[in-house]
């Protein structure tokens, strides 16, 4: 029997691959959290979080890994991938999820995702910015 592939199928990149992995994931995640602290677009979303950021770099580095495709960390730490729960406390409108997203846009440009990669993850980050907002 032939096969219909080539003998040399070329591999399925996933997102977490296409950034550069685990160091790329960690340097955009360090941005995002640098350009959160210091732009004043930011100021509504930097006020939700504590003085030291550096738990927050964690969780959204774990998070971040699983949902591009590496190691699921986040759910190996909590047993789920539920954002919506921990988000709950805060009140997050459009106008939160605008500057969060606005945040993640810039760490990935300042880090150097090829823009083919940065256009293919901002709806999806988009679709998380707006499926934690609990208010209009």
């Amino acid at each position: 029997m032939t096969s219909t592939q080539p003998a040399e199928a070329e591999e399925q990149l996933n997102p977490y691959d296409l950034i550069g992995g685990e160091a790329a994931v960690r340097r955009i995640v360090n941005r995002f959290y640098d350009i959160m602290d210091s732009a004043p677009e930011a100021a509504g979303i930097r006020k939700m979080h504590a003085k030291d950021l550096s738990p927050m770099r964690e969780r959204l580095f774990e998070f971040l890994s699983g949902w591009l495709g590496g190691p699921p960390l986040y759910s190996q730490r909590t047993g789920s991938v539920c954002i919506t729960h921990a988000h709950q406390p805060f009140d997050i409108g459009q106008e939160e999820a605008d500057q969060w997203v606005m945040c993640m846009r810039q760490a990935m440009i300042d880090v150097e995702i090829p823009p083919d990669v940065r256009e293919m993850l901002d709806q999806p980050f988009q679709m998380i910015a707006n499926f934690v907002r609990n208010r209009g």
